[in-house]
């Protein structure tokens, strides 16, 4: 299970690093229309990886929240701290495709 430091982590990570991605994403293409030359690998690159995020996250929910719902079935009785664990768990299963990618960009990008 995932603990609330991994979703906070995540959370920072999309919070301080996808600005930085997105700038620099967006004065690559402000110097590629200025000199006309278009960095078509880099413009697939942008949808693609949304395209996989979405589709890994999509996936990801589904698993976590099947995952906590056995693990809910077999505890003794539910609580409001498990139940707070069960939505920690399927929201880090959401956010961890996204902040992956905004950090392995942010590297990337940064060279």
């Amino acid at each position: 299970m995932a603990s609330g430091r991994d979703l906070s982590n995540d959370l920072a990570t999309l919070w301080l690093q996808a600005p930085v991605v997105i700038a620099i994403r967006l004065q690559q293409m402000w110097m590629d229309a200025l000199t006309g030359n278009v960095n078509a690998a880099e413009m697939n690159r942008m949808v693609s990886e949304k395209m996989m995020a979405a589709a890994e996250s999509a996936v990801a929910v589904n698993a976590a929240m099947v995952q906590q719902g056995l693990a809910a079935l077999t505890a003794a009785g539910p609580t409001s701290q498990s139940q707070r664990c069960i939505a920690d768990a399927v929201a880090h299963a959401a956010i961890k495709p996204y902040s992956k990618r905004v950090r392995s960009n942010a590297r990337r990008l940064t060279k």
